[in-house]
């Protein structure tokens, strides 16, 4: 455990733990990211516990919370992001400490470990909350409201080509092939349909 006790090591699996920690925020459920975030936040918490460090900076590794997880709720993300991230690099480097206030890591490797950090950060998280909040390329809600053509006789089932694609659909008066149809609404996956008045 004495590599722990590293500032260097604490440093690199403070921020690994952190990345982790964030990752879980962004993509729940998984379980690999919570375990992992929870391993390397328990072993940088000993080597916090056993080095001199330096409370503000802890607070600051605290408040970068906040807007990470504005971030990851808001459509305007890249602000909030970015000062997530600096919060983070300065918070993480300024943690261990020498004399009371100067760092202890390294600053090349500090440069170079945080500057991987931010731009697997800025990737990865703004990549997943994009996907995350993409509407489904197959939505069907898109379809109410859009003019089709019956494909074959629809009442209690049927066929309409709407939007490109044939569905399924039904409708509450029986309407023959061959004619414009509006989509009212959808139940399921079958579309409710109405006759186009020409």
């Amino acid at each position: 455990m004495d590599i722990l006790l590293e500032p260097n090591v604490a440093y690199l699996i403070l921020l690994g733990g952190i990345m982790l920690a964030m990752m879980s925020l962004v993509t729940p459920g998984t379980g690999l990211f919570e375990i992992g975030a929870f391993f390397c936040l328990a072993l940088s918490g000993y080597a916090i516990y056993n080095l001199d460090f330096n409370w503000w900076a802890l607070v600051i590794l605290g408040l970068s919370i906040v807007p990470f997880v504005y971030a990851i709720r808001k459509p305007n993300r890249g602000i909030y992001l970015g000062a997530s991230i600096l919060l983070l690099v300065l918070g993480s480097i300024f943690l261990f400490s020498v004399d009371g206030w100067r760092p202890a890591v390294n600053p090349l490797l500090a440069f170079v470990a945080s500057g991987s950090f931010v731009a697997f950060l800025w990737i990865a998280v703004g990549k997943t909350v994009q996907a995350v909040s993409a509407r489904p390329s197959h939505d069907m809600d898109v379809l109410i409201g859009m003019i089709g053509e019956t494909r074959s006789r629809v009442h209690t089932e049927g066929s309409v080509y709407v939007g490109g694609e044939l569905w399924s659909a039904k409708s509450e008066k029986s309407i023959p092939a061959g004619n414009a149809v509006r989509v009212v609404r959808r139940e399921g996956f079958s579309l409710v349909v109405e006759k186009v008045n020409s």
